[in-house]
Formats: structure tokens, C-alpha cells, sequence
């Protein structure tokens, strides 16, 4: 029997499934149309179907965006979507941030930012069109699919995010008609998540992945359309564009890590950190190797394998991270939403697309017979790619152990501890990239002289080695082998690039862009080394306890000290303080404060308050701290919260309300056994048993023939001479006892009159007391990074670089358009 539902709003849910519908259609006839218009190019026709599909799926995406963000603003909880990942109490920009929270919000940001790509593809490019938005558009359809959500011969093919939360869940509340009245909020936005890089981190991220699939439709429509030597001038730029933008969303969320996440770090080999940065390093490998062809004619194939196989490896990280996989080995990985087939099919897609083109076209590529001189920069710019592309190969077979336990039945162990492991491969890796990147900075293309090369070389490698030592000595970082190795070549890449910078700045604009870019990626490394070699806990508690329950099988007692409100503790050059805190549900802000205090003088050289906050968080295991970091040009201050006093109120609000009994607030009671005319002492005073009054009475309790209601008088004193008149009830009705209590509310009390003693000539009473308040505290940890800084100012040099040789290949690309029109 069908059920009137009362105050559903279906109408923005209709309308949102029919254009999800329609992106899908839109899409599937856009990709067949190209896919035609490449075959049968003097038939127009095709090429006008297939824009028109696009922009009725650009139209119908910003459609789904518009009407998805409607019902969770409006917070229209009927929806399954807003439900599970909004509120009403969440903030405008965590609003949006619950918006790309879901799968489905997270596909429909790829498809959204893919739909803006392809738009300024259809004005730039040109001859391309075609081929290029033939794969575009056959991924914009299966990116359509995901969000579907319909059953066909019994099988869900993707996930709506229009679902209704009564079609979703099986609950027994959906039997009531009025069952929306009955659902006050929605789940929420999870706590960990409500942070400003929620809001920016995302978009950037999936902006990078939209942005892989232009350098492999230009890849693929190079061999299709048999025009092998013309894809990598308007495919370079792009190719850029996408590590750029790539690795600025991989870094923010590294930024993320460091500052609001409570490893003490900024990179934990994740799996799906992992998955994230291995198509980014060989698109990388592949714009080396691309260059290397402009400039030789060598290494074709390589380029365009390594263009293709890097979207491959964007959807083999969305395979990971959405099939609940890596539900076991990481903290980022979606649940399943049983679109793990789907996700399967999209992959072999792409990656049989890929084969087949390679195969099909290998004997027609374009070759070179003469072997590349040692002395050429093409030769190491391929040795560069393949270092790369190795290092990914290390990554991605220890990331994908689940997958390869699912497909084979084993049972391989992913490494107990990833970052000692991860780091001893990719530290040697990185050596000799870093040692690529320097040297080949003084080869030329094609053909460089010996003696000038090695003038060059030997001259900054004498100087990295010297920078290296004093940077050894200053950081103390003499144990590890591996690091000084990196250290060096990372110095060596920094002097190589900053002389090629000055050549650039004499007149060679054209070689500004990579030098920029390598700058800033050996600061990047050479700030992520020194900070992780040498930071330290200085929050060192030198007894090795803290008297906190369980704590040590959390955390090392030895890195955290313990703080009570008020009360200062010296910790290294700082004198620290816990001076109060305040809330903001879910969190409460701690400050503690750090003062540095001259020896000699007394006086306080320098004083500040950081705010690590901490929430309780029974889902996440306890309490989750988010730290506060004091920035110095040198080095960080980095502050977490490990453990906190309990708040009675907290705990009292997780406790179901058919289980409070009202004596959550009190500590133990007392029993006493008393006579009449007894006086007795509590915490603040004290109290004397009156007498008993016989004709005591009860409202809205009658009193039969064989009951028995009696009160106890007591008078309170408290210390102030301020006095309390108090008559606790004791009852005998039909045979059973009860008792019914009376409060000093001012004094903190709480009696009952529990027993009558005829034998002993006693009376029983319990008192309760409410506890003395008591002392915060909280238990932190404090961690300095020295040195990050260059980790930061790498990152924003490195993208600065790729802007200016995105600008110089686009400038490029021009000048070659205008003289063949001439």
C-alpha cells in the first residue's frame, strides 16, 4: 500500500535525476558523434552533433551541481545526500565542503571541472576537436554513469545523489507518513573534515585529475589520426597545466596533513596519497621525455606511452579509493557504494583504448635510427623518465597488495611501519633524479662538448659539497647515509638550475620556466628531508609517566607533558602554561601559552598563545586532536592536544536518556545509619538529623491503610552559617519500599532516606555530594620542524615555474601556427 508521505519536496530531486539522466545521454551521443566526425571528417554534420551533445552535458552537469547544493542548503533531509553528509548547524563553507564529501559529490566535481576543460577545448583546439573530444567525452560518459543510480537486469549501475533517504535506508520510521518531523539534523559533516582546506583541497585535486585526460586524448588522437609528430605542440602545454595543477592540490592536502591532522607530519605514505602522486610523476617523466622529442626526434613511443598511462593511473587511483579496498590500510578511501565493476570496466576501457592504439600504430611511429650521444640531454631526460617511472612502479605494487590479495586469494602483508620502507625506495629514487636534474642542466641537445660539460659539472658539484657539509653540520644529520646522499644532490640541482636561471635572466627567457620549476622542486625535497631528519619532540617529559589512565598505550608518555590550568611547566627554552580553554561544539580550544624567559634577567623575551583544539570523537576512537603550529622563519612550533580532563556535561550528553538515573553529577554516595539528634559533617559543613515526621505526605501518591510514609528532618548548616531545612520521604506501599530525595542545591547535596532499623533503632540515609571542582588539565605534545619552510617556498616557486613554461609552450605554439599560415 502506497504511503502519503507529509512535507517531502520532491520536485528539485525529479527534476536533478532527469538531468543526470540527460548528462549521461548527452555525453554517450557527444563521444559516438566525434568518434564519427574523426572517422568521416567532410561529414559536418557529425562534428555539430557532437557539440551539441556536449553542451547539453556541460548544461545538464552545472544542473545537477545547482539542484544537489539546493537540497543541501536548504537541508531538505528527505535526501539521502544531505542527510548523510550536512546540517543545519555547518557554516555556508562547510556547507559546500559536504557537498564533494560523498562519492557522488566527488564525481560530479570531475565531471563539472572535465565539462569547463573540454568547453575551452572546443575554442583552442581547432584541427583536434575531433579525435580529442572523442576521449574526452567517452570519459565524460562514463563519469555520467556513476551518478545513474538505476538498476538494469537486476544490477545498480551507479549511485544517485538524489536517492531519498526512505528509498536508501530500511528503517521502520518510514512507515510513518510524518516521519520528517521526526528527523531533527542530518548526520553531518564529518568533524575531521570541517576545516578550511576541505573547501579548497578538493576542487584543486580533482581539477588535476579532470585535467589528465586532455594530455591522453591529444596522446591518442596523435596515433588515431596518424599525425605522430604534430599531438606533443598543443599536448605539452597541457601535459603542464595538469602536473601543475596536479601537484598543487597533492601539496595542499600534504599542508592539510601538517596542519590540522595529528601524525606530526606532512606526508605518511597513505595508499591513497600514494595513488594521488604516481600519475602526477609520470605525466612528469612524460613531459621530459616529450621535450626530448621536440628537440631530437627520440623516444616518441615513450612520451606517448607515458602521456596515456598516466589517466590510466588516475582511474586505477579512483578504482582504489572507491572501491572500499583500502578500507583496511587507509584513512581516505571511500566505502563502496557497489560500483567497484563499474569502476573496473572504466579502467580496462582506457587502458585497452591505450594498447590497442600503441599496437595498432607501433610499426608506423615515427623512430629515430641514429642512437642518442651520452654527451645529449635527450639521452638523460629518457633515463630521468625511466627513473621515474620506475619509483612508480615500487609504488604502486606495494600500494595495490589488496588488490593483488582479492584477484590471487593471498594473503600479503602490506609493510607494518610504511614509512621506513616507502623511504628507503624512494630516497634512492629520488638521488638519482635529483642528480639527473643537475647534471643534465649542462647538456645540450643532440650533441654537447665534453670538456665544457664537465667544467660546469665539477665546478657546482664542488660547491654542492661543500653547501652539503655545512648543511650536515648545522642539521646534524650524519647517521643517515641516505639523507646526506639526497642532501647533496638535492644542493647540486639547486646550484645547476639557479647558474642555467642566470643564463635566463642574460637573455634565454626560453630556459626561466624549467629552471624555476626544478628550483623549486629541490627546495621542496631538500625542506621535506631536513624537516624529517631533524625534527624533534620537545615537549620531553623526563619521569616517563603521566598520570592519565591508558594513556601509554596511545602515546609515549615520554614525548608529552601533563598541564594543569594555572599552573607553569619549563620545557626546554620555553616556559609553558595552561591558561583556559574554550568551546565550540564539536571542539574545545586549549590555549596554551609559551613564554621564553631570559636567564640572566628574568624578563620575558617573547610570549605567545596557541589554540590546539580537540574533540571527542567515539566514531574515531577517542579524542582527536587538531594541532596549532607557531611559525618562525626557520622553524615551527608544532602543538597537539593528546588527552584532556573530562567534562561531566560531555560525558553526561553521550549517555542515552532513558539510561540517566540524575545521579550522573554526583560523586559516590555516603551511608549512614543514624539516630535521632546525630550530627554529622559534610564537605562544607554540617548537617543534624531533627526527627521524624509521621505525617508526612506525598502529592499524586494516595495513602492506603497498610502504607507507610515517613519523613526525615535534617538541618543543614553550611560553613557561612547559612542554614537548609531538608525532609527526605521514605515509603512502604503494597509490601515494596521506595525513597524520594531531597537537594541543598545551593551546598551541592543530595539526601535520601533509604531504610528503617526498628532492630538496630536506626534510620538509613545516603548522601550525595557534588565533586569539588577540580583543576583542568590536559596532556600535549610539542614537535619543532626546522626548516619547513623550504618545503612550503618550494612548492609555490615549483608552480610559479610551470606558469611561466606553460606560457613559454603556448607563446611557441603560436609562433609555429603563424608561419605555417605564412
Amino acid at each position: 500500500m502506497d504511503v502519503n508521505y507529509v512535507g517531502e519536496n520532491l520536485l528539485p530531486g525529479k527534476i536533478g535525476q532527469f538531468f543526470v539522466i540527460l548528462s549521461f545521454g548527452a555525453a554517450l551521443l557527444s563521444f559516438i558523434s566525434y568518434f564519427f566526425s574523426t572517422r568521416e571528417p567532410e561529414i559536418k554534420s557529425w562534428k555539430t552533433l557532437g557539440r551539441l551533445g556536449f553542451w547539453l552535458n556541460a548544461v545538464s552537469v552545472v544542473c545537477i551541481g545547482s539542484l544537489l547544493f539546493y537540497i543541501i542548503y536548504n537541508h531538505l533531509f528527505e535526501y539521502h545526500y544531505a542527510w548523510s553528509h550536512s546540517s543545519r548547524t555547518l557554516p555556508t563553507h562547510y556547507i559546500i565542503s559536504s557537498f564533494w564529501e560523498g562519492q557522488e559529490g566527488s564525481f560530479w566535481l570531475w565531471m563539472f571541472w572535465q565539462a569547463v576543460l573540454g568547453g575551452i577545448l572546443l575554442f583552442k583546439a581547432k584541427s583536434w576537436e575531433s579525435p580529442v573530444m572523442t576521449f574526452v567525452m567517452l570519459c565524460q560518459t562514463f563519469l555520467g554513469s556513476m551518478l545513474i543510480g538505476v538498476e538494469i537486469f537486476g544490477s545498480r549501475v551507479g549511485s544517485s545523489p538524489f536517492i531519498l533517504l526512505r528509498d536508501a535506508l530500511n528503517a521502520p520510521i518510514f512507515k510513518d507518513p510524518n516521519y520528517l518531523s521526526m528527523i531533527a539534523d542530518g548526520s553531518g559533516l564529518n568533524a575531521l573534515l570541517q576545516n578550511y582546506w576541505m573547501v579548497i583541497h578538493p576542487p584543486t585535486l580533482f581539477l588535476g585529475f579532470a585535467s589528465m585526460i586532455v594530455p591522453f586524448a591529444y596522446a591518442g588522437a596523435g596515433l588515431w589520426t596518424k599525425r605522430y609528430k604534430e599531438w606533443m605542440t598543443p599536448g605539452l602545454p597541457w601535459s603542464l597545466f595538469a602536473v601543475m595543477i596536479l601537484g598543487a592540490g597533492i601539496i595542499m592536502g600534504s599542508f592539510w596533513a601538517y596542519e590540522a591532522l595529528n601524525f606530526g607530519g606532512f606526508w605518511a605514505w597513505d595508499p591513497v596519497e600514494n595513488v594521488s602522486i604516481i600519475p602526477w610523476l609520470t605525466l612528469i617523466a612524460a613531459v621530459h621525455v616529450m621535450l626530448a622529442y621536440k628537440n631530437s626526434g627520440h623516444g616518441f613511443f615513450t612520451a606517448t606511452f607515458l602521456a596515456l598511462i598516466s589517466f590510466v593511473l588516475v582511474i586505477y587511483a579512483s578504482y582504489l579509493t572507491r572501491s572500499g579496498i583500502l578500507g583496511e590500510t587507509s584513512v581516505h578511501s571511500f566505502t563502496s557504494l557497489g560500483m567497484s565493476g563499474q569502476l573496473i570496466v572504466f579502467n580496462l576501457t582506457f587502458l585497452a583504448v591505450m594498447i590497442g592504439l600503441l599496437v595498432w600504430r607501433y610499426r608506423e611511429m615515427p623512430s629515430s635510427k641514429q642512437e642518442e650521444d651520452i654527451y645529449s640531454r635527450e639521452f638523460w631526460l629518457f633515463i630521468g623518465g625511466l627513473v621515474l617511472t620506475v619509483a612508480c612502479v615500487q609504488m604502486i605494487a606495494t600500494t595495490s597488495i589488496p588488490v593483488f590479495n582479492a584477484l590471487f586469494g593471498t594473503n600479503v602483508a602490506p609493510p607494518v611501519d610504511p614509512i621506513p620502507h616507502y623511504n628507503k625506495w624512494q630516497g634512492a629514487f629520488a638521488v638519482v633524479v635529483m642528480l639527473l636534474t643537475a647534471f643534465t642542466q649542462f647538456l645540450k641537445y643532440k650533441k654537447t662538448d665534453s670538456r665544457k660539460f664537465w667544467a660546469s659539472t665539477l665546478a657546482s658539484l664542488v660547491i654542492a659539497l661543500l653547501l652539503t657539509a655545512a648543511i650536515v653540520y648545522f642539521t646534524k644529520i650524519y647517521s643517515n647515509a641516505m639523507y646526506i646522499l639526497l642532501t647533496l644532490t638535492c644542493t647540486f640541482c639547486l646550484l645547476a638550475n639557479i647558474r642555467i636561471l642566470g643564463d635566463a635572466l642574460k637573455g634565454k627567457w626560453r630556459l626561466a620556466g624549467s629552471a624555476v620549476s626544478h628550483i623549486g622542486f629541490a627546495l621542496l625535497l631538500l625542506g621535506a628531508l631536513i624537516a624529517a631528519a631533524t625534527n624533534e619532540v620537545i615537549s620531553i617529559n623526563n619521569s616517563g609517566y603521566i598520570q592519565v589512565a591508558g594513556f601509554d598505550q596511545v602515546e609515549k608518555s615520554g614525548e608529552n607533558l601533563f598541564l594543569t590550568e594555572g599552573e607553569p611547566v619549563q620545557m626546554g627554552d620555553y616556559r609553558i602554561t595552561y591558561i583556559g580553554d574554550s568551546v565550540a561544539p564539536p571542539n574545545v580550544y586549549y590555549k596554551i601559552k609559551y613564554e621564553r624567559v631570559d636567564e640572566e634577567t628574568g624578563k620575558i623575551t617573547e610570549s605567545f598563545v596557541l589554540s590546539p583544539f580537540a574533540q571527542n570523537n567515539p566514531d574515531m576512537g577517542g579524542l582527536i586532536g587538531t594541532p596549532a603550529t607557531r611559525h618562525y622563519l626557520t622553524h615551527d612550533i608544532y602543538t597537539l592536544i593528546t588527552a584532556a580532563a573530562s567534562d561531566s556535561q560531555a560525558k553526561a550528553a553521550h549517555i542515552p536518556e532513558e539510561e540517566k538515573t540524575g545521579y550522573e553529577d554526583y560523586d559516590e554516595p555516603a551511608t549512614y545509619q543514624v539516630s535521632i539528634g546525630d550530627t554529622l559533617r559534610y564537605r562544607n559543613g554540617f548537617y543534624v538529623v531533627e526527627g521524624v515526621n509521621k505525617n508526612a505526605t506525598l502529592n499524586n501518591i494516595p495513602k492506603g491503610p497498610e502504607d507507610l510514609i515517613v519523613g526525615l528532618k535534617i538541618k543543614v548548616v553550611s560553613a557561612d552559617g547559612k542554614t537548609y531545612n531538608v525532609e527526605p520521604i521514605f515509603l512502604i506501599k503494597d509490601g515494596h519500599t521506595y525513597d524520594f530525595n531531597k537537594d541543598v542545591s545551593e551546598q551541592g547535596l543530595r539526601f535520601r532516606f533509604t531504610n528503617i532499623l526498628p532492630k538496630e533503632d536506626k534510620l538509613e540515609i545516603m548522601l550525595y555530594q557534588k565533586p569539588l571542582p577540580e583543576k583542568k588539565w590536559v596532556v600535549f605534545k610539542a614537535i619543532k620542524f626546522p626548516y619547513i619552510n623550504f618545503f612550503w617556498a618550494g612548492t609555490i616557486i615549483m608552480t610559479i615555474g610551470f606558469i611561466m613554461a606553460i606560457y613559454r609552450r603556448v607563446k611557441d605554439s603560436r609562433i609555429a601556427k603563424r608561419k605555417v599560415r605564412s
